[in-house]
This record gives structure tokens, C-alpha cells and sequence, in this order.
């Protein structure tokens, strides 16, 4: 479903193959890790080639999107920082400006189309708004959280400043190395 259908979220994916397989949510499932990898197995074997190129399209998009945004501190998330990201893959950016309002005001003044969705499950830490449109047919996702949160953790998520991004475009092997934990 992760390869296939382009869900991103674990957590999602795990109860609704769960539902599909008639298991209930308290068996025993698969953790993240072990999902991760057999995600990499299965684009190895059946996207290897399309996989590599869709990767780079959308780290080369991120670093565009992360130098148009600078000033609201943005990092790299998810599958295009991981190297999971397959062809349905958004491009997922957190930015911690000192206001949500500020990128939006900003993206107006720019005559920016964007759309502004609302963040799925309220709670602490969690995104103050999430906006997304496309950057040279690359779909992106903005997660804009408040400035506080930049240095919070987040639930292991790991994240990448500009440099890092830039550096797995010349060299992808160094993924592990220009991570950085929140």
C-alpha cells in the first residue's frame, strides 16, 4: 500500500492492512523499522530505476522549495529525506516561522497558488496549518508549526536543514550521515 497507493503514514497503513487481513489493531503488527525495510526491499526489486530518478526530482525540488522559503527555517521530512519516496510521494517540509500567518502572507505577496488544508489530528506539537500545491509536478506539503517546536522532539522524525538536502544530491550514499534528530 506504501509502494503502491502512496500512503505515508505508518500508522495509517498498519490498521487499514490490518482491517483488509481481518486482524484486529492489537495484534501484533509490524513496526515502523521493519516496515521501512521491506518498503526499500520492494522498491528495489519492482521500482529500483524509477525510484532513484523520482528521489532525485524531489530532492532537487526540495532544495528550490527550501531556498524560496529560508526565511521560515525549513527542513526536509519523510520519504524524499529517507529515500522511500516512490511515484506518489508529496514532498514533505516543515517550516517554524515566528508566525503560520507570515508564509501565507508571504505566498499572497508572491501570487503563489497554494491550498490550506487543515492538520489531521490536533494535539501537541503538531502542525498550526499545513499548505500544499505543486513545484514542478512534484506535489509538496508545507507543515508549518510554531517557532517553539523546531527544537521539541518529534517523535524520532528525522529532519534535514538545506545543506544536508543539497549534499544527497551530489552524494545520495551520505543519507545517514546529514540526518539530523530534532
Amino acid at each position: 500500500m506504501m509502494a503502491e497507493d502512496g500512503i505515508s503514514d505508518f500508522g495509517f497503513a498498519k490498521r487499514k492492512a490490518a482491517r483488509q487481513l481481518g486482524a484486529s489493531v492489537s495484534d501484533a503488527l509490524p513496526n515502523n523499522a521493519e516496515i521501512e525495510a521491506e518498503l526499500r526491499a520492494w522498491q528495489a526489486l519492482y521500482q529500483d530505476e524509477e525510484q532513484s530518478e523520482r528521489l532525485f526530482e524531489m530532492r532537487s525540488a526540495a532544495v528550490e522549495v527550501m531556498r524560496l522559503l529560508a526565511d521560515f527555517r525549513p527542513y526536509l521530512t519523510g520519504g524524499a529525506l529517507d529515500g522511500t519516496a516512490g511515484r506518489y510521494s508529496e514532498l514533505e517540509i516543515d517550516l517554524f516561522p515566528e508566525s503560520a500567518k507570515e508564509v501565507e502572507i508571504f505566498f499572497l505577496n508572491q501570487d503563489f497558488h497554494y491550498e490550506h488544508r487543515e492538520p489531521r489530528r490536533p494535539a501537541p506539537n503538531t502542525p498550526e496549518a499545513v499548505l500544499s500545491f505543486d513545484w514542478n509536478e512534484v506535489p509538496v506539503r508545507l507543515s508549518i508549526y510554531s517557532a517553539g517546536v523546531e527544537r521539541g522532539s518529534r517523535r524520532g522524525q528525522e529532519r534535514a536543514r538545506l545543506a544536508q538536502v543539497e549534499a544527497l544530491l551530489h552524494d545520495p550514499d551520505t543519507t545517514d550521515n546529514n540526518r539530523t534528530q530534532p
